[in-house]
């Protein structure tokens, strides 16, 4: 059997040693088929990517056609590969926050606080990290779900035509960065979690401006329920596409909304808790339907779910205050940061009181910063779950400043093993809501 392979270009008509590879424009295929002199049962390679709009400009999927039946999908990766998870064996280990937050650019705090765990397990000071610092990573975790799931739904919805979809998914996730900002200096790549803590505490005012976005949240979550989840076109795009079974999910290691879609209520947060999650009431979203509808709908339910988490959260800090960082001060970074001309960075009065207290608490201040913290020799493994499923860090020390290994387990690698799965026997058009209802993220992909 022939092989023929189609680009976008008009106008090239060329043989290969892989055999035909011809350009076309677009119009009926039974026209160009015949214009072209093919047989219509002859195999089609289509490349989808890396820079067609529906895969973000840096996943390639390698379709293999039988007209608009998709028979074959291959997915190809390492477009956007940072070298981040190297780069980290030569920062000190509070540096390597400010590298890991940066691989899925959509869930940055979830990987700090990955890593932040794992390394808090070697050092031995999982029971000393304050209860108050606990809580905070709570919040901003889940605000980040949040913010993640907007964008899920937002770019899905773009993808399949629905423009406002996407206008009111980005308009939501604008108020969670204002929040996320005013807490932690940035938008994204926040460097925010810290081993032994979090970098400082909430500044003042952030819980009053938390409780007044949340109604504006929730409404805006309930304007995109109420656009999507009865809307017989969007029914009929989703329901009974990209079907995976548990089977299929257990197979390939699937986590998250894909796997919580096939009915099993896996879920870190219950399962393993960490940070205090057990202290808190929420519910496990599951979904018996396998396909991309009920995953849309489990991530609108898992937005509301935040929300009442976050309310928790907020009402655990206005009752308990206390320090945000681990005492010991071989580990704890001295920060009392502040927004000056020059940006995030330590304020003068901090600096007059390090400078003014004594020559020894300059040179610790100096060294701490410079040099780092030294690990005991040891390794651990540490999973939370992320909006797009578990996502596990596991860190080795040889009793150095650096991290001799840090190696993540990204949801969006694992669970992108499941487009082929999902695409082959369906349609083309059906390829784009199925990688859209997986939801990956290249940079967690190509870390």
């Amino acid at each position: 059997m022939s092989t023929n392979t189609f680009h976008a270009t008009p106008g090239i008509d060329e043989e290969t040693a892989e055999g035909r590879i011809v350009d076309v424009s677009g119009g009926d295929w039974d026209d160009q088929i015949g214009e072209l002199g093919m047989n219509p049962e002859e195999r089609i390679v289509v490349n989808m990517g890396p820079q067609h709009p529906s895969t973000h400009g840096v996943l390639r999927l390698i379709l293999e056609l039988d007209g608009e039946t998709v028979t074959e999908t291959r997915a190809g990766i390492g477009y956007l590969h940072t070298g981040i998870e190297k780069n980290m064996e030569f920062r000190t280990w509070t540096q390597g926050v400010t590298f890991c937050t940066r691989m899925d650019y959509l869930t940055p705090l979830f990987q700090e606080a990955a890593y932040c765990l794992a390394v808090e397990r070697v050092l031995g000071i999982e029971d000393q990290i304050p209860e108050r610092a606990s809580a905070i990573r709570v919040l901003m975790m889940e605000l980040t779900r949040i913010s993640s799931h907007l964008i899920a739904l937002g770019t899905g919805g773009m993808e399949m035509g629905a423009t406002t979809v996407m206008t009111i998914g980005f308009r939501e996730r604008e108020r969670i960065l204002s929040v996320i900002e005013n807490i932690t200096g940035l938008r994204m790549n926040n460097a925010y979690i810290r081993p032994g803590g979090v970098a400082q505490d909430l500044p003042p005012g952030a819980i009053d401006q938390l409780r007044e976005a949340m109604p504006l949240i929730r409404k805006g979550i309930g304007e995109l329920e109420a656009l999507l989840l009865e809307a017989p076109i969007l029914k009929g795009r989703t329901k009974k596409v990209g079907y995976l079974s548990l089977t299929g999910c257990t197979a390939l290691g699937i986590t998250g909304p894909v796997l919580r879609s096939t009915g099993l209520p896996h879920d870190l947060r219950k399962s393993a808790p960490y940070c205090g999650y057990e202290k808190y009431d929420f519910d496990v979203i599951t979904r018996t339907g396998c396909d991309a509808y009920d995953r849309l709908c489990i991530r609108i339910d898992e937005m509301y779910e935040s929300l009442k988490i976050i309310e928790q959260v907020l009402s655990e800090l206005q009752a308990n205050p206390g320090p945000v960082m681990v005492a010991d001060k071989r580990i704890a970074w001295p920060a009392q940061l502040a927004i000056g001309s020059d940006g995030m960075g330590n304020s003068l009065e901090h600096i007059r009181e390090i400078m003014g207290t004594s020559m020894e608490a300059l040179i610790h201040h100096f060294k701490l910063v410079t040099e780092g913290f030294r690990v005991p020799p040891g390794q651990a493994y540490i999973a939370v779950e992320s909006p797009k499923g578990e996502l596990g860090c596991h860190v080795v020390s040889d009793g150095g400043t650096r991290p001799y290994r840090a190696h993540f387990r990204d949801p969006s690698f694992n669970n992108l093993q499941a487009a082929s799965a999902m695409c082959e026997g369906g349609m083309l058009a059906d390829v784009i809501v199925a990688v859209a209802s997986i939801d990956p993220v290249m940079g967690g992909v190509d870390r």
